[in-house]
């Protein structure tokens, strides 16, 4: 799966994807994660990407031509088809969640971020892409405003990537199986804080496979 981000700020995650599970998953050729800045696509000597908006009000609007060239150029470099989803990140749209990270690695090829900011981007922008015969859908990572799209950009690429084969090492592929929210504990198996003992419960340490299960099944956190 290959995850296109258009960000006026790259440089602000980019290291996240450099580090750990996800820049193991690029080297292994998982995944691949490509960066387009607006900037590149402008044709005024101050690439400017945003303008006020008609009607008035405060703040500025991401201009519709800039943000078009840079999908188009995106498209340019893959096949387009029904495996691919345009996503604009935005707190007004519907919220990510684990279903979608699970599903969408069977049914998308390439995923197209558009990260907004200052007042949004402009509205025509869904118009057209929808023309264009691609499926798109504002998106959000919870019931609350940030000052752009590049985390929750971020945090939707790591939760998708991680459902990828491969992906994920073994010990984390059987925490999957198991489920989210299910207490965990290692060593030392006695914890002493100022004078108190923390234990690790029996069932845990007793070897019984059944046993644990069905501990870890009631504790399971929904």
């Amino acid at each position: 799966m290959t995850f296109h981000i258009i960000t006026i700020f790259p440089e602000s995650i980019k290291s996240y994807f450099e580090s750990s599970i996800l820049k193991r998953a690029q080297k292994n050729k998982k995944i691949k994660i490509k960066f387009y800045n607006p900037r590149d696509y402008t044709k005024d000597k101050h690439k400017t990407v945003d303008e006020k908006q008609f009607g008035g009000g405060p703040g500025m609007v991401m201009r519709v031509d800039v943000i078009v060239r840079a999908v188009l150029s995106v498209l340019n470099e893959i096949k387009k088809s029904t495996r691919t989803k345009v996503i604009i990140l935005s707190p007004i749209g519907r919220q990510f969640d684990q279903k979608m990270a699970q599903k969408w690695p069977q049914k998308y090829k390439d995923i197209i971020f558009i990260c907004g900011h200052y007042e949004g981007i402009d509205a025509r922008l869904k118009k057209i892409i929808k023309n264009l015969k691609l499926k798109i859908e504002n998106l959000s990572i919870g019931p609350y405003v940030l000052t752009g799209g590049e985390l929750p950009s971020a945090i939707i690429v790591d939760a998708i990537s991680r459902q990828i084969p491969g992906v994920l090492g073994k010990i984390e592929s059987l925490e999957e199986n198991r489920g989210l929210g299910i207490p965990v504990y290692t060593r030392p198996e006695i914890f002493m804080h100022k004078g108190k003992k923390y234990k690790v419960p029996k069932v845990l340490l007793s070897g019984h496979h059944k046993n644990i299960e069905e501990w870890r099944k009631k504790n399971q956190k929904s």
